[in-house]
Parts: structure tokens; sequence; C-alpha cells
């Protein structure tokens, strides 16, 4: 490029960079700049904060320039230069597929030590509980999410309903009449499942946004029932003293017959920790399993018939009454082991647990890992949920936006901006090449922009 060039690319990016930061500032003022707090004589009264405001708009300009300057000639260059033959990529995808999954399954398996030597044995505790389980729990999640959004088609707001139904049943039945977790893990996800059924009964011939709604309803329904039925669910208050999961019967208690006392150890939470976190992994990874063997099944091909054209679906003689409820029943009873486990793990469970936030959370994982996609759902659970605890961690923020700056409530902001982003780069989400679950011959993924043509990634690469 010559000088000239180089001066006017300059000097319209450092304009747009500018116009950004003003849009940027009209557009967080009242959301950043602007705060109501109430003083000691209960006046309501408007404080201001320039400098957080400022922050984000430079950081905001800042992220524009670098764009504009290395970003967007990047992407010029790279559309200009030829692609990769056929060849090469075919050659590299079954090499990438073959040992990505192991690898990961790997590292998930020895993340506990791996926290242990680099974070010590008690720092240990927050990066194993706060990242490595609260993470496999959405995984969970959203594996089960992904049965019904992604494989059957049916949008589903109130997801969170099933969640809560495990947790309450394992915190209730547990409680009054002391049963094991593992004999109650089981009953949460069976009592989930029925409640998934009855879910899809009133919702068989709806679809869309009616479908969305209802779903929606259905999740505040639940939520306003464990408010207000205070006789059972303790309103508010929650439920409390739920107990622990144990080793074999050996509880994890600082007592003569826990677990460090019986094997010689001293007594540490990191036990309890590592022990709920291969729990729940086991949960996850059978939950992958099962979706992964259910999708090669006459049942797991309907949801993918009934997902692209319910029409075709009926004219194949495929009963979607009975592919609907399926969906439901078996998305919901994941999220009531998912729950059952939620209510062990912490101890303690409230309505305040189970809010429509947690279904967009979940659906978000879903949509943004790519509909239908197992490995788009763990990376995007990933992302998301290790983003928010990794909020948690950065305080040096505060020298920037202010002593008073809280990152982890910005946590949504940052959501929405990823949305917006991933939307744009890619719609279809993270990994949104589909391969087939039957082949003739040869397995070959459909391309994303070609799944309404049906067109494979090797006629789309010629």
């Amino acid at each position: 490029m010559s000088a000239p060039a180089a001066r006017a690319a300059l000097r319209a990016a450092i304009m747009d960079a500018g116009l950004t930061a003003v849009l940027a500032f009209f557009l967080l003022l009242p959301l950043i700049g602007f705060r109501t707090v109430q003083n000691i004589r209960n006046e309501i009264v408007l404080e201001t904060r320039w400098q957080m405001l400022f922050g984000f708009v430079a950081m905001a300009a800042t992220g524009r320039l670098f764009y504009s300057l290395v970003i967007a000639p990047w992407r010029e260059r790279r559309a200009t230069q030829a692609r990769p033959p056929a060849a090469t990529v075919a050659r590299l995808r079954p090499i990438l597929a073959r040992w990505f999954a192991p690898f990961c399954i790997g590292f998930v398996l020895v993340y506990p030590a791996l926290s242990i030597g680099l974070a010590g044995f008690q720092g240990s505790v927050k990066w194993i509980d706060n990242f490595g389980i609260q993470i496999l729990i959405y995984v969970m999640l959203g594996l089960g999410l992904n049965i019904v959004v992604g494989l059957a088609g049916l949008l589903d707001l109130g997801y969170v309903a099933f969640y809560a139904v495990g947790a309450y049943s394992y915190a209730l039945l547990a409680k009054t009449f002391g049963f094991s977790f593992f004999m109650l893990l089981p009953l949460a996800g069976c009592l989930a499942a029925f409640w998934g059924i009855l879910l899809g009964f009133p919702v068989l011939r709806l679809r869309g946004d009616y479908l969305a709604i209802v779903t929606l309803a259905f999740g505040e329904i639940i939520r306003l029932v464990l408010i207000n039925w205070v006789d059972l669910t303790n309103g508010y208050a929650g439920i409390s003293g739920i107990p622990r999961p144990a080793f074999f019967g050996i509880p994890f208690t600082a007592d003569d017959d826990g677990f460090a006392a019986t094997f010689g150890l001293e007594f540490s939470p990191l036990y309890r920790t590592i022990f709920l976190y291969y729990l729940i992994l086991g949960l996850a990874l059978l939950t992958a399993f099962v979706t992964i063997r259910l999708r090669r099944l006459p049942i797991g091909r309907a949801w993918e018939a009934l997902r692209e054209d319910e029409i075709a679906c009926r004219s194949l003689g495929i009963n979607t009454t009975n592919t609907k409820l399926t969906a439901f029943a078996i998305g919901a009873m994941f999220a009531g082991f998912a729950g059952s486990f939620f209510a062990a793990r912490q101890g303690f469970i409230s309505p305040e647990s189970f809010t429509f936030l947690e279904s967009a959370t979940i659906l978000a994982i879903v949509v943004l890992g790519g509909l239908g996609s197992q490995v788009g759902v763990a990376i995007a659970a990933i992302v998301m949920i290790g983003g928010t605890e990794l909020l948690r961690e950065l305080d040096a923020l505060k020298a920037v936006f202010g002593p008073d700056f809280d990152p982890t409530q910005y946590r949504m902001l940052v959501f929405g901006f990823a949305m917006v982003a991933i939307m744009v780069w890619r719609p279809r989400g993270l990994i949104s090449a589909r391969a087939p679950s039957l082949f003739l011959r040869e397995r070959e993924a459909i391309a994303a922009g070609a799944t309404e043509k049906g067109r494979s990634l090797r006629e789309e690469n010629p």
C-alpha cells in the first residue's frame, strides 16, 4: 500500500473510531453513566460514574480502531488468497475428529490434578468448584436442551422448570425419607421427565413463537408454585440442610468415620470437591453418550426429520406426537439429573436459583454452540460460564473503571456483545457443520450454508 493510501486508511479508521466513541457514549450514558442510590434520609439521588463510562467508551473506540486497521485488512487479504485444496482439508478433518475428543476427555480427567499442581492444595478448590463443576453442570444442561431445540427443533424457553423439579425432588425426598443421592438421582430424572410429558401434551400443535410463549409460561408457573406453596417448598426461604452425597457410604466430614479419617488423610474440603467434580463429569459424559446413541436410533432420526420439516415428517408416517413427547421427556430427564446434583452440591436451594435468566443462559449456550452440535455446546458453556467466573478475577479493572466497579454485574452486557458477534460472524453457531447420523458409504459433513440445499462440503469445495 502506498503512503497516501495508508494515510487515507488511517484517517478513515480514526474517524470511524471517533464515530463509534460518540455512539457508545450516548448508548451507555443512561446504562452506566448514571446510577440511582438511596441516601441516609431514604431519598433517591442520582450519581454519576464518568470514569467507568469513559472507560467503556475508550474500549469501544479502541476495538473499532483495531478492527479497521488490523482485522479488516487481514480479512480482505484472506479473501483474495487461494483456499487450501479440498484434498488437504479432507485429510486434516479425520485427524482432528479422531484426536480431538480423546484429548478433551483426557484433559477433563486430569483437570483436578493440574489445578492442584498449579494452584496448590488449598487454592485449587476455587478452580475445581467454580470453574470445573459449574461449567460441567451447564454442559449437561446444554446437552439436554440440545435434544429439544437442536435435534427436534422445538424452541423451549422454560427448560429451567425441569431443572427445578429435579432439584426440589431430591431435596424434599432426601430430607423427608433419608434416601441416598444415588437412589434419588434416577427418581428425580423420572419425575422431571413426567413433567416434560405434561408440558408436551398442551403444545403438540404449537410451533415457533407460540411454542416459545407456552414454554416460557410453564417455567414461570413452576417458579411461582415453588414460591407460593410454602408448606412444601418453604417459599422464598428455600430448603437448607440438604444431605450431601457420600463416597460409597463414607461421608466427607471431619468425624472419625469421615473420608479423610478412613483413609488416613488430613481433613480438607478439597476431597468433597474432587468427588463432586468426577460425579458431574460422569453424568455429563453419560448425557453425551446417550445423546449420540439416540441420534443413530430411529427416534433420533425422527427428531431430525421433525426439525427439518414437520409436514414431510408426517407424510413419511412418523408419529409426530410421540416424537415431540420423547424429545421433551428425555431432555427434561437430563435436566432433572443436573438439578438433583445441583441440590446435593449446594446443600441449599430456593426459587431464586431457577429464574428465566437460567433458561436464557442455557438456550444461549445451545444456540451459540450450534444447534445439534455437542462439541459446540461444550465449547459455548466453557466460554460463557467460564467467562463469567473469570470476570470475578479481574479486580485490576477497578483501576480503570473506579473502585466501585464490579465486573460480574456486566456479564449480561458481555454476553449480549458475544451473541451479536457470533450471530454476525457465524450465524449458525460455533460448530455449524452437521455430520449425518447414517450414511451409505462415506460420512460427509453438511456445510452450514447448504443444509437447505442438500449439498455436502465436498460439493461446496470442489
